[in-house]
């Protein structure tokens, strides 16, 4: 299979959706691939590296953010300066600090429909890796 697949992304189902795809474009600054509507049922798609991330109508919101039994799924975002993302994170409004532990530094925090968000220094990742 691994020499078949052509592209690989996510789809998140939302509740909120404007609101889900002003989050993703607007604090990660992903770039619109492209929208669609038919019949009422609307999507966006954004690039997310190398693939895509496709937000759809059809999800559910919970106030405070999702536990991961209510959303086993986290979107992580890998960043350079972990401080300068808290900065920007909280210029959005979103209360949030830097989780200090032994494997790295992470933010996190939910989109407008409480799905679970993390951003990682990819320092730490990295550093991860060479174990």
């Amino acid at each position: 299979m691994k020499h078949n697949v052509a592209r690989y992304g996510l789809i998140l189902n939302t509740e909120r959706f404007d609101e889900c795809v002003a989050f993703y474009q607007g604090l990660f600054e992903l770039p619109l691939l492209f929208n669609k509507e038919d019949g009422g049922f609307r999507l966006t798609c954004l690039a997310y590296g190398d693939g895509y991330l496709m937000i759809e109508q059809g999800g559910r919101a919970i106030e405070g953010g999702k536990s991961p039994e209510q959303g086993s799924a986290k979107l992580r975002f890998n960043v350079s300066d972990i401080e300068q993302a808290l900065a920007e994170v909280r210029a959005w409004g979103i209360e949030a600090e830097i989780e200090e532990t032994p494997w790295g530094r992470t933010i996190h925090l939910h989109d407008p429909d409480g799905n679970r968000v993390g951003i990682r220094d990819e320092a730490g990742f990295v550093g991860q890796m060479a174990y």
